[in-house]
C-alpha cells in the first residue's frame, strides 16, 4: 500500500490519506455487502477428467457453481448439445449441474463420451474440464489350447499370461489349482506385463497347474486362463552359463514417462547360477528419496518423476561366469502444468489489470482464451482487451464488461482448462465496522480501532479525533492497510470520540467510535504470612485500588482452588477471616481482583500449629565443653581434650569437633570428625600448612549443643601437595580449540604457598612429546589451532614452593566439533503392518561425523491419507532419535492408508548435520474403527429399524458392514447368534420377525480389506403385546406400566407339582405361593428368580393346593401377582415287582449274551480259511469303470472327458457369467462368484495363500478337476488376495 501525504484545506492539520494499488479487489464476507452484489459464476465442483463407471450402477457426473445470482447449468455431449429433459433416464439435481443417469435396463456403452458443463448468469459462462466418461469392461480370455511344455533342467523359460484387454487394466497374479500362490524368488519372477520367467527351471518346477489370472477392480470378476503343464527333465541337464537378458531383449531399449508419474524398468536374466541385478544411472545418481526396487530388484521404480530422471540407466546381470548389461534410455515428457493460473479480478470502472495463464510442458503447450466458453478470436471485438499469448490486458475497464475467461493450455498429453472471471463494480465506500462501538482499555495496553470498509474504487480512510483534530501515521498512532487505528501505548489522554472516513470517487461514508483509556487495578495492602495455633482465628487483608468507572468484584482461592464451603471462612469487602482454625486450613490463600478489563493477584501462606502444653521434665540441649588443651603436636596429628558440660536430663550421644583454618578460610568452620559421647578426648589428623584452631558441640536426642570456647590456635609447616586437581577434563568450544579445565585445590589442599598447576597435553597416537604450561589462579586452560575432534592425552599436575605433587594421572579430551558434513545414504523404508514400518540407512563415514556421534534423527510427517474423501489437515512434523551408530530403526505408531514423508540427519553434540532426501512411503489399509453410531428407532411388535453411521476413521476403503444380534432372557443369558452383512452405502436396516418384548443386543462392526474392526453394541426391546395377557394387580397397588405375567399352568406329580408361567417383567425378586385348599394355614413360599417353572415338591399325595405366583419389585414393592391355580397331588399307587431286578432273569440274560459271543468266534474261524466270496470274484472280473486311471494323453478322467462340451473351455470362473458385450452386469448375473462366500470370510494372506472355510455351491467331483476354465474359490478371497 502506498501512503500520500496531503494537505486537507479547513483542518489545519496534516491527513494521512490511503491509497491503494488497483489489482485483485477482495470482497468481504460480511452478508451485508454480499447482498445484492453480482457475480459471474465459479466452478465449485467437478467430475474427474477420466471418469470410468461401474456398470452396475448409476452414472454420477458432478458439477456445481456459485454466482450472484445462482447460475443456471447446461451440458454438451461430444460437442454437441445434450438435451438433458428429453432423456427420462437422465436426471439433473435442482440448483446444481450434477447429472445422474440411470443405466438399469440400458445399454450403458449408448452414455459413453465426451460431457462438459457449463454454468451461466448474466455475467458470464464458466465451463467445467472436458469429462470422459467410459464403461468399465472385463472381456473374456480368447480361446487358446496350451501344449505341455517339456524342459531340460537349468533351462530358462517364459510362460505367456496374455490377459484379455480390459477398462482399467486388470490385475495379473499366478496361482495353482488350490488357489495357493506361486512361490516368486531371484530365480521365478512375474513381469509386468503378467508373463512368469524362470531364469533357470529345476525339478521341483514340474507341475500342470500353472495358472494366470486376471481380476478386472470395477466390475469385480476374475478371469482365469487355461491352466499350462510344465514337465522339468533331468536326462541331460544344462550346465553353468553366463547371464542373458530375456527381458528386454537386445542390449539397448527405450522408454518414454510422464512428469509426475511412476517410472517403471525392469530387467530379467537368465543364467545358472541365477544372476543377481543391479542398476546404475550413467552420469547421475539414483535419487533416493524417490527410487525403490521390487521383485528382486529386477523392476525400478521412481516415483514423481521430474526433468531431471531422463537419460541413460543401466541394468546388469551379474553370475559367478560374468555379467552382461542393458541400458534403458528414458526420456521425461510433460502434460501441461500450471506456473501460475489466472485468478479472479475485480476491478473498478476505468481501472486496468490483466489475466496470467502460464505453464509448462513438453512439448510446449497451446494457451487458446475463451471468453463466456466462446474462443476469443470469436468474441465482438472488445478494444479494451489485448491478447498477449500466456496474457490478456485489460484496460480502462467499463461497468457491463464483467466476463468469464477461460484458458486452455493443451499439447498431446493432456491439458489443463482455468476460469476466472472479471467483474466490473462501480461501488461506494461501505463502512462495516459497526458504528457508536466503545472500546475501552487499561492505560499502557495497546488500543485497536477497526475501521473496516468496501467499495469499489479501493476507498481512502482518514481518521479525527474528537470531530476536529486529525490523527497523523506517526507515534504514537499506526494506521494499518485495512484501515484500523492502533495506539500502541494507550494513556488517558487518548481517550474521544474517533472518525473514520471512508472515500472513493463515487462517494464517502464515516463512523463514529470512541475510546476509554481507564486506570490500572492494583492491590495495594497484600495479605501477609500467618502463623496461628488450632483452634484461633486469622484475618488475612486485600485492599485495592481501581478506576472509579470499574467495579472489581474479589475472589479468594486456597491453593489455587476455590474456598471450601465452610461458614467459617467470612469473605468481606477488602479482607478473609478463617474462625476456629483446623489443621486442614493451611496453605497458601490467593486474592484476586478482577474487573472487566483487568485483574491482579496476591498471595499469602497460613501455617497452622500446636500449642505447646508445659512438659512435666524438660529436655534441653547439653551445655557446651569446655577446658579444650592440645597435646602431643605433630606436623600431621595432635590430641585435643575438654570438659562435658550439663546433659539437661538427655545423655550426650556424641562430640562434633570442628576446625578453623586462620590462614586460608578465617571465621569459616568445618566439621572434622565426631566421636562418641563417652570420649572426651580425640586424636585429629592435620594437613599442612594450616592455621588451626578447635572447638567441640555436644548431641543429645533434643540436639547438638551451642560451641565451645576455641582452643589454642596451632600452625603445621609446609609440605609439597600430597593431591592433584580433580575433575580434569578437556571439551573443546570450538572447533579448533580444547579447553582443559579442573577442580583447583583448596587453600587447605595447597599444604604451603605458591601454589600453581602444570597443565600438559598432546595429541593421542600422534604427538610423542607433551606441550606444558604453567598456570596460576585459574581453573582452566585453552589450547588453540587443534584439528576438529581430535583425541588430546591431558594431565594437570599441582606444586607449591616446596616442591611438585605426585605425578598426576592422564584423562583423554577432545577437541572441538563442528556440525556433520554428511547426510545418510540410500534410506529405504520397509513397511511391516499398517502401522509400523522399518526404516535402514547407509551410516555416514566417521571422519564427516566431525564429533562425537550422538545418533540419528528421523523426521517423518504425515503427507495425507489415501482415502479419497479424507478432509487433510496440516500435519505436525513428528521425530525419533535413534542413540548410537545405528543403520536402521522402527518407525511405530503410523496411521494406516496415508502417504508419509521422511528424512535422516546424523547428530552430534554440536548439532544436527544436513538432511537426507525426501523419501515417501504408504501405509496399507487397517481395519476401521468402530461405527460413529449405532441408533434403534421404530420399534415394532416384530421388528426393530437400526440406523449407524460410518466409522470416523475408515483406515481403508470401507467394504461393508457385519451385524450380528441376538436375543437377552430376563435372567441376562444370550440367545443364539444371528448376522447380517451390508454394503458399505447402506446405513439403515430393519429387522422382522422379531419376538414381541424381548430384549435384543446388537454388535455392528465395519469392514474393509483388511478385516472387520470393533464392535459397536446396542440394546434394545421390542413392543410389549398386550392383547392376550390379562394379569392380576393388588388393588392397593401401583399397577405397573403394561402387564407382568402370563398365562399360569400347574400339573401333578408324584410327590408335588409342576407350575410355569410366562414372565414379562424386569423385577429382581419373583416367588411362588401355595397352601392347602380351604384351608386357613399361612401360605408357604419358595424364590423361583430366573426361571419360568418350579416343582414344588413334599406335598401331601391326595390333597388339592391354591398355587399362584408373583413378582416384587425391590425399587416401590409393588406387587405384581397371577390368579390362583388350583392342583391335586395324586395318591402313592401299590408297588408292583419289577422284573428287572430278578436274579434268576439277570442270570438268564448273561447265559444268552455268552452264547451268541461263542457263535461270532466260530464264524470268525472259519472264515479265515480261505476262498473267495462270490462278490468278490464279481469284482474281479468287472473292474468299476469310475475307478479307472487317468489318461496320459490328455489327462482327463477316463470316458468321462468326452462328455464335456469343448465350448467350455475358455469360459470364467463359475459363477461370474459375462456378456457378449464384455461387460458384467448386476441384474444380468444370477450366479455371481459372490455368492460363493459369507461377507469376506474367504481372504488370502499377504503371501497370497487362501485362507478361511469354502462355503455355499458343493466343490465339483475328481472328474471335474481337469476343467481348464473352473474354479471352486469364493471371488472374496481372489479380491482380497490382489
Amino acid at each position: 500500500m502506498d501512503r500520500i501525504w496531503k494537505w486537507v484545506s479547513g483542518f489545519g492539520a496534516v491527513l494521512l490519506l490511503l491509497s491503494h494499488v488497483t489489482s485483485g479487489l477482495e470482497v468481504p464476507l460480511d452478508p451485508k455487502v454480499l447482498e445484492g452484489l453480482p457475480q459471474p459464476p465459479t466452478i465449485t465442483q467437478q467430475s474427474p477428467k477420466d471418469y470410468i463407471f461401474d456398470p452396475r450402477e448409476n452414472i454420477v457426473i458432478r458439477c456445481e457453481a456459485k454466482g450472484k445470482p445462482h447460475p443456471s447449468f447446461s451440458w454438451t455431449r461430444n460437442g454437441s448439445h445434450f438435451d438433458v429433459e428429453e432423456d427420462p433416464k437422465v436426471l439433473m439435481s435442482p440448483g446444481s449441474g450434477t447429472l445422474t443417469i440411470d443405466i438399469s435396463g440400458e445399454k450403458a456403452e449408448a452414455y459413453e463420451g465426451m460431457y462438459q458443463c457449463r454454468a451461466q448468469n448474466q455475467h458470464g459462462t464458466a465451463l467445467s474440464n472436458k469429462i470422459f466418461i467410459r464403461q468399465s469392461r472385463s472381456p473374456l480370455w480368447s480361446k487358446e489350447v496350451n501344449e505341455p511344455i517339456m524342459v531340460q533342467t537349468g533351462i530358462s523359460l517364459v510362460l505367456h499370461c496374455r490377459p484379455p484387454t480390459g477398462l482399467p487394466p486388470p490385475v495379473i497374479f499366478w496361482m495353482d489349482n488350490n488357489f495357493q500362490k506361486l512361490p516368486l524368488d531371484r530365480r521365478v519372477s512375474q513381469a509386468l506385463n503378467g508373463d512368469l520367467y524362470f531364469s533357470n527351471v529345476l525339478p521341483e518346477d514340474t507341475r500342470s497347474d500353472y495358472i494366470c489370472y486376471a481380476r478386472f477392480p470395477h466390475t469385480q470378476t476374475i478371469q482365469q486362463k487355461q491352466p499350462i503343464s510344465v514337465t522339468v527333465m533331468n536326462s541331460s541337464p544344462e550346465g553353468d552359463r553366463r547371464p542373458g537378458f530375456m527381458l528386454p531383449l537386445g542390449s539397448t531399449s527405450t522408454k518414454m514417462v510422464l512428469r509426475g508419474q511412476t517410472l517403471a524398468l525392469e530387467c530379467i536374466a537368465e543364467g545358472l547360477p541365477t544372476p543377481s541385478i543391479s542398476w546404475h544411472k550413467i552420469g547421475g545418481e539414483l535419487q533416493s528419496g524417490r527410487t525403490v526396487f521390487y521383485n528382486f530388484n529386477k523392476t525400478l521404480m521412481i516415483s514423481n518423476v521430474n526433468e531431471g530422471d531422463a537419460g541413460d540407466y543401466r541394468c546388469t546381470a551379474t553370475n559367478k561366469l560374468g555379467s552382461v548389461h542393458h541400458i534403458i534410455k528414458v526420456t521425461v515428457k510433460a502434460a501441461p502444468f500450471w506456473v501460475s493460473a489466472p485468478r479472479n479480478l475485480i476491478l473498478a470502472p476505468n481501472e486496468t489489470d490483466s489475466l496470467t495463464c502460464r505453464v509448462d510442458g513438453d512439448p510446449k503447450p497451446n494457451i487458446s482464451w475463451f471468453v463466456n466458453g466462446i474462443p476469443i478470436e470469436n468474441d465482438p471485438k472488445d478494444h479494451s482487451r489485448k491478447v498477449e499469448d500466456d496474457t490478456v490486458i485489460l484496460s480502462n475497464v467499463q461497468t457491463g464488461t464483467s466476463a468469464v475467461y477461460q484458458c486452455n493450455a493443451s499439447n498431446e498429453y493432456g491439458y489443463l482448462l482455468a476460469n476466472a472471471f472479471v467483474s466490473v463494480l462501480a461501488q461506494r465506500p461501505r463502512v462495516l465496522t459497526p458504528p457508536n462501538q466503545v472500546y475501552r482499555v487499561i492505560t499502557n495496553n495497546p488500543a485497536l480501532l477497526d475501521c473496516s470498509s468496501f467499495g469499489s474504487p479501493i476507498p481512502t480512510i482518514t481518521w479525527f479525533k474528537d470531530f476536529q483534530v486529525s490523527v497523523r501515521n506517526a507515534d504514537p498512532y499506526v494506521i494499518h492497510e485495512n484501515g484500523s487505528l492502533e495506539i500502541n501505548m494507550a494513556q488517558p489522554l487518548h481517550s474521544g470520540n474517533y472518525t473514520c472516513i471512508a472515500t472513493n470517487n463515487l462517494g464517502r461514508e464515516e463512523n463514529h467510535v470512541s475510546l476509554e483509556v481507564k486506570e490500572p487495578t492494583r492491590i495495594l495492602k497484600q495479605p501477609e504470612y500467618r502463623m496461628v495455633q488450632r483452634g484461633m482465628s486469622v484475618v488475612f487483608e486485600c485492599q485495592v485500588k481501581h478506576d472509579s468507572t470499574l467495579t472489581p468484584t474479589m475472589t479468594w482461592l486456597k491453593d489455587s482452588v476455590e474456598l471450601p464451603p465452610d461458614e467459617r471462612f467470612v469473605v468481606s469487602k477488602e479482607s478473609l477471616i478463617i474462625n476456629d482454625v483446623i489443621d486442614d486450613d493451611k496453605g497458601t490463600y490467593t486474592c484476586i481482583a478482577n474487573t472487566i478489563l483487568d485483574q491482579d493477584s496476591a498471595s499469602a501462606t497460613l501455617t497452622v500449629v500446636e500449642a505447646t502444653p508445659t512438659p512435666a521434665i524438660v529436655y534441653e540441649v547439653p551445655d557446651p565443653p569446655t577446658d579444650l588443651e592440645l597435646t602431643d603436636q605433630t606436623d600431621r596429628s595432635i590430641q585435643l581434650t575438654w570438659t562435658p558440660g550439663d546433659e539437661h536430663n538427655s545423655p550426650v550421644q556424641s562430640f562434633l569437633i570442628q576446625y578453623e583454618d586462620l590462614l586460608h578460610q578465617p571465621g569459616v568452620w568445618v566439621n572434622l570428625t565426631e566421636v562418641p559421647g563417652s570420649s572426651i578426648t580425640a586424636q585429629l589428623l592435620l594437613s599442612p600448612y594450616v592455621y588451626y584452631s578447635f572447638r567441640v558441640q555436644a548431641r543429645n536426642q533434643v540436639g547438638y549443643s551451642q560451641p565451645s570456647d576455641s582452643s589454642a590456635k596451632y600452625l603445621t609447616n609446609p609440605a609439597p601437595p600430597d593431591e592433584n586437581p580433580s575433575n580434569v577434563q578437556g571439551v573443546g568450544t570450538k572447533p579448533d580449540n580444547l579447553v582443559i579445565t579442573w577442580t583447583p585445590l583448596t587453600g587447605f589442599q595447597s599444604n604451603g604457598p605458591g601454589l600453581k598447576y602444570k597443565v600438559h597435553w598432546r595429541q593421542k597416537d600422534v604427538e610423542k612429546d607433551w606441550s606444558s604450561v604453567n598456570v596460576t589462579n585459574s581453573s582452566h586452560f585453552i589450547v588453540t589451532g587443534t584439528q576438529t575432534y581430535v583425541p588430546y592425552e591431558i594431565k594437570v599436575q599441582a606444586f607449591n614452593d616446596y616442591n611438585h605433587g605426585p605425578e598426576p594421572e592422564v584423562v583423554i579430551g577432545y577437541s572441538g566439533e563442528d556440525v556433520p558434513l554428511s547426510a545418510p545414504d540410500d534410506v529405504q523404508v520397509k513397511v511391516h503392518n499398517s502401522t509400523l514400518a522399518e526404516v535402514h540407512w547407509e551410516p555416514v563415514p566417521t571422519q564427516s561425523v566431525r564429533g562425537k556421534l550422538q545418533g540419528y534423527k528421523l523426521y517423518y510427517r504425515r503427507e495425507r491419507g489415501l482415502h479419497g474423501t479424507e478432509e487433510e489437515f496440516d500435519q505436525q512434523e513428528q521425530h525419533l532419535t535413534f542413540n548410537g551408530n545405528r543403520s536402521e530403526g522402527m518407525l511405530p505408531g503410523l496411521q494406516p492408508y496415508s502417504v508419509y514423508s521422511l528424512y535422516i540427519k546424523v547428530l552430534n553434540s554440536k548439532g544436527e548435520g544436513p538432511p537426507s532426501p525426501i523419501l515417501t512411503f504408504e501405509t496399507p489399509e487397517g481395519v476401521p474403527g468402530p461405527p460413529s453410531f449405532l441408533r434403534v428407532i421404530n420399534p415394532g411388535l416384530n421388528s426393530l429399524t437400526l440406523n449407524w453411521g460410518p466409522p470416523v476413521n475408515n483406515y481403508g476403503r470401507l467394504t461393508g458392514y457385519t451385524l450380528n444380534f441376538q436375543p437377552v432372557n430376563t435372567t441376562n443369558e444370550l440367545g443364539p447368534l444371528r448376522k447380517f452383512s451390508f454394503k458399505a452405502n447402506e446405513t439403515t436396516f430393519t429387522l422382522s420377525s422379531l419376538n414381541s418384548s424381548v430384549l435384543y443386543k446388537f454388535y455392528l462392526s465395519a469392514t474393509t480389506v483388511r478385516g472387520p474392526g470393533p464392535n459397536i453394541t446396542e440394546e434394545a426391546y421390542t413392543a410389549m403385546d398386550i392383547a392376550f395377557i390379562q394379569p392380576t394387580v393388588e388393588t392397593d397397588k401401583v399397577p405397573p406400566v403394561g402387564p407382568v405375567f402370563g398365562t399360569v399352568n400347574a400339573s401333578a406329580i408324584e410327590g408335588g407339582a409342576v407350575i410355569s408361567w410366562e414372565y414379562f417383567g424386569h423385577h429382581k425378586n419373583v416367588f411362588v405361593e401355595y397352601n392347602v385348599e380351604n384351608s386357613e394355614e399361612d401360605w408357604k413360599r419358595e424364590l423361583v428368580n430366573g426361571t419360568h417353572s418350579h416343582t414344588i415338591k413334599g406335598l401331601k399325595p391326595g390333597t388339592t393346593y391354591r398355587v399362584c405366583v408373583l413378582a416384587r419389585d425391590g425399587a416401590d414393592q409393588t406387587v405384581h401377582k397371577t390368579n390362583e391355580v388350583s392342583v391335586t397331588v395324586p395318591a402313592v399307587p401299590n408297588r408292583q415287582i419289577d422284573i428287572a431286578t430278578q436274579g434268576w432273569f439277570i442270570g438268564l440274560m448273561c447265559a444268552i449274551a455268552l452264547l451268541i459271543l461263542v457263535l461270532l468266534i466260530v464264524c470268525f474261524i472259519k472264515r479265515n480259511k480261505g476262498g473267495k466270496y462270490p462278490v468278490k470274484e464279481k469284482e474281479d472280473a468287472h473292474q468299476d469303470p469310475e475307478i479307472q486311471p487317468m489318461k496320459e494323453d490328455d489327462g482327463t478322467f477316463g470316458e468321462y472327458r468326452s462328455m464335456e462340451s469343448d465350448t467350455e473351455d475358455h469360459k470364467p470362473l463359475k459363477g461370474s457369467r459375462t456378456p457378449s458385450n464384455g461387460t458384467v452386469r448386476r441384474d444380468e448375473s444370477d450366479d455371481s462368484l459372490v455368492d460363493y462366500g459369507e461377507g469376506g470370510d474367504g481372504q488370502f494372506n499377504e503371501d497370497g495363500s487362501f485362507i478361511g472355510q469354502y462355503s455355499g455351491k458343493k466343490e465339483k467331483d475328481t472328474h471335474e478337476g481337469n476343467e481348464s476354465s473352473e474354479a471352486p474359490s469364493p471371488v472374496n478371497a481372489m479380491n482380497s488376495f490382489v
